[in-house]
C-alpha cells in the first residue's frame, strides 16, 4: 500500500478526508496538542497541519511495525488520532485501552476507519459471483451502536460516535478494487477465500457494471469515527 501512495496518481480521497475531518474537529473543541502521536497517515497531511500549528508530531505506521494492540511508547499525549487502521486490528478493545494508557490526563483520542455499511455494491458484485457459496471476501466491520460500546468499555470520557458516507464513482469493478489495494482496504482475513476464477469475475463486473448508470457505479464509503477523552 505505502509503495502504491507513492505514485502521482494514487488514489488518496480517504485519506485526505481522514485529515480534513480530524482538523475540523480540533478546530471546534479548541483542543491545541503539544505532543501528539498520528497513525496511518499514509499521506502525511494530517502531522503536517499539526507541526504547522507547533505541535511536536510522532509518526508511526503498522506497516512499519507499530502495533495498535501493544503498549503505546512514547507517552504521555495530548493527542492520538489513528487513521484508517483499527477496523483491522484484531483485538480492538485492546487497541483502544493502550490508546487510553498512552494519554496524558485531558488528552484526546480520535480514530476514523470504515465501518459497517461501506462497500455495498462490491459486496453485491462478489455475491453474484459466489453464487450460492458465498465466500468472506471482506473483513467484518463494526457500527456506530458498537462503537459507542467500545468507547464506554474501555473508560474514555465524553466518547463521540458517529459515521458519514463519502460516495465515489467508479467505471469499472477493476478501478474499484485498485483503489481500495491503493488505500489499504483490501481483504485482512486470515482465510479470505479462494480468488474467483474467470467466469466468477465476469459476473462480479457485470454486475457492478448493471448496479450504475452512464457507465458508472456509485460505491459508498461509510466512515466511522470515535473520540473521547482521558479523565
Amino acid at each position: 500500500m505505502l509503495a502504491l501512495q507513492t505514485r502521482a496518481d494514487a488514489a488518496r480521497y480517504l485519506a485526505d478526508d481522514y485529515a480534513e475531518d480530524v482538523l475540523d474537529r480540533l478546530a471546534f473543541l479548541r483542543h491545541e496538542p503539544r505532543r501528539a502521536l498520528v497513525v496511518g497517515d499514509i499521506t502525511g497531511e494530517l502531522a503536517s497541519s499539526l507541526e504547522r500549528l507547533a505541535c511536536n508530531v510522532t509518526r508511526s505506521e503498522p506497516a512499519h511495525g507499530f502495533d495498535e494492540e501493544q503498549p503505546i511508547p512514547g507517552g504521555p499525549y495530548d493527542l492520538i488520532v489513528s487513521l484508517g487502521t483499527l477496523d483491522t486490528v484484531n483485538d480492538l478493545p485492546g487497541a483502544l485501552i493502550h490508546i487510553r494508557n498512552a494519554l496524558a490526563p485531558g488528552g484526546l483520542m480520535i480514530a476514523s476507519f470504515p465501518g459497517a455499511g461501506c462497500l455495498p455494491m462490491l459486496r453485491e458484485a462478489m455475491l453474484a459471483a459466489d453464487g450460492e457459496r458465498p465466500a468472506p471476501r471482506l473483513h467484518p466491520m463494526i457500527d456506530v451502536r458498537a462503537g459507542g460500546q467500545l468507547l464506554q468499555r474501555t473508560g474514555f470520557s465524553d466518547p463521540v460516535i458517529d459515521a458519514r458516507p463519502l460516495d465515489v464513482s467508479f467505471r469499472t469493478l477493476h478501478a474499484l478494487v485498485a483503489d481500495l489495494r491503493a488505500q489499504g482496504l483490501s481483504n485482512m482475513l486470515a482465510d479470505p477465500g479462494p480468488p474467483l476464477d474467470r467466469a466468477a469475475l465476469a459476473k462480479a463486473q457485470k454486475a457492478f457494471a448493471e448496479a450504475g448508470t452512464d457507465g458508472r457505479t456509485t460505491e459508498r464509503f461509510e466512515i466511522l469515527t470515535l473520540s473521547g477523552w482521558k479523565s
